[in-house]
């Protein structure tokens, strides 16, 4: 799978470390993690894919993950484990702007990236602050709710959203939760500088294993890589 993401044209590909509690993950993303759960999957096999997959070419990877499987591996050995098995660096959503000095602390010596999160609540000024203080993309969360390919984005919040950053910040802007068709992705990257779509790739391959998860992977990819209008990376 993090092959077929590689090769249809991903620009960065977000890998999830499953857990028990995902605050901000709907129930196509919870249902899975607790699959993976089931099959046995733990951080450190999460970080063997990534590797595997960075080695063999993979554009740059994001683990995705919450604070409490950080703690308890060990900040500095998770920061550790991602530089060993070259990832770009992590997704942490529930570590309010304010707490993520103990991350950036240890992730910042080692070059790996902590991009932050901003959503439709927050206040300009602190999406200001959240901006600057993100590394590599500021991820804003398109509405209210947690992940789900079943309510699509507010693309005027968007726009008004990204108006207003653009005025106070140069950061690269990815808009998340919610996008799950081309349609989508081309009016978000009409907007933003990237689209992150998560639950409607999960939903595309459910129910099926090995060359025909993949196909249906690929397929799914390489409609919503032509949707951002841009070249496929490398090209």
């Amino acid at each position: 799978m993090l092959a077929a993401a590689a090769s249809a044209g991903a620009d960065v590909i977000e890998l999830g470390i499953p857990y028990g509690d995902p605050l901000a993950d709907g129930p196509t993303i919870a249902a899975a993690a607790q699959r993976a759960l089931q099959g046995g999957m733990t951080l450190d096999g999460a970080l063997v894919l990534a590797r595997q997959a960075a080695s063999d070419g993979a554009p740059p990877i994001l683990m995705f993950t919450y604070f409490n499987p950080v703690v308890q591996y060990g900040i500095e050995r998770f920061a550790d484990a991602m530089l060993a098995a070259g990832v770009a660096g992590a997704i942490v959503p529930d570590v309010p702007l304010e707490e993520t000095g103990v991350l950036r602390a240890e992730f910042a010596p080692r070059g790996l990236a902590l991009p932050l999160l901003i959503a439709p609540t927050t206040p300009l000024e602190r999406a200001v602050e959240i901006a600057e203080a993100s590394d590599g993309f500021v991820y804003l969360v398109s509405r209210l709710g947690v992940t789900s390919a079943a309510r699509g984005p507010d693309l005027d919040w968007i726009a008004a959203r990204i108006a207003q950053l653009r005025e106070r910040s140069t950061r690269p802007i990815a808009v998340g939760f919610g996008i799950s068709t081309p349609e989508h992705v081309r009016a978000v990257c009409a907007l933003a500088d990237g689209a992150i779509v998560g639950s409607a790739l999960i939903d595309a391959y459910f129910g099926t294993l090995g060359a025909e998860a993949t196909a249906r992977s690929t397929k799914l990819i390489e409609a919503l890589r032509a949707a951002t209008g841009g070249p496929r990376p490398g090209a």
